[in-house]
């Protein structure tokens, strides 16, 4: 009798070691992908400071939705580094896109709650998203209105306003966001709207690129509707009330 109950002890102790190293096992293996997930996004982010991103995911999706309708493939870009850039559209970026893009810490809480309650009231709203956030959003992620999405977005806002300067992440900003039709990017979209480079744009033609962005695809920065005439000369009259990373 002592011995059966010996071997039956003997077996749950085995079950229980059995079940540990499992448990272990996967322990160990959920901290390696971990550790390579950061290890990976914090080497992408770091790279992004001295390399200028070759394409992005919502460009090549842009870029595939023209060929399924039967459209030319296009993405036009052109790269210009910060000082080659207008100061007019520096800060009509900022102060149409992000007002406390120079204060904050990727996040402007008050947007996002503003944004939250005209959410919940039924009103139309674009959102709370900073210019961080948008560069996080177009830079390292695909198109896409998933929580999951959302999360990367924040993770990567969190690491490039540690890693990257206020001046690369406002650079990367204005030369890669979706301007126009296959457009993306200021000096592309200042060819394509007023035949100019963006080192030279003036304030109101900043302003009405600037404009668009909520929806590039549908408005035109040579054809301003009433609304986007109003938003343009409100962006002008705020233009100068803003500093620009030096």
């Amino acid at each position: 009798m002592a011995i059966k109950r010996s071997t039956t002890k003997s077996k749950n102790i085995r079950k229980k070691s059995g079940k540990a190293s499992w448990k272990q096992k996967i322990g160990i293996w959920a901290i390696r992908i971990v550790l390579l997930f950061l290890g990976f996004t914090i080497f992408w982010v770091l790279l992004l400071t001295i390399m200028n991103p070759p394409v992005t995911f919502l460009q090549l999706q842009r870029g595939m939705e023209r060929k399924a309708a039967g459209k030319q493939w296009k993405i036009e870009k052109d790269w210009l580094n910060y000082g080659q850039l207008s100061d007019n559209l520096k800060r009509a970026a900022i102060a149409g896109e992000d007002a406390h893009f120079m204060t904050h810490n990727g996040f402007d809480t008050k947007a996002i709650r503003e944004a939250f309650e005209k959410n919940q009231a039924g009103k139309k709203l674009r959102g709370g998203s900073t210019i961080s956030q948008q560069v996080a959003k177009n830079v390292f992620l695909w198109p896409d209105r998933s929580w999951f999405r959302k999360g990367l977005e924040t993770y990567f806002t969190v690491l490039i306003e540690i890693f990257w300067s206020k001046k690369r992440i406002l650079e990367v900003y204005l030369n890669v966001i979706e301007m126009g039709q296959g457009v993306y990017g200021a000096e592309a979209a200042a060819q394509y709207y007023f035949h100019k480079s963006a080192k030279s744009l003036s304030k109101k033609e900043a302003a009405l690129i600037i404009a668009i962005l909520p929806s590039p695809q549908k408005w035109d920065a040579r054809r301003p509707s009433a609304y986007i005439n109003r938003r343009a000369n409100s962006i002008v009259r705020y233009m100068h009330y803003y500093r620009i990373p030096e």
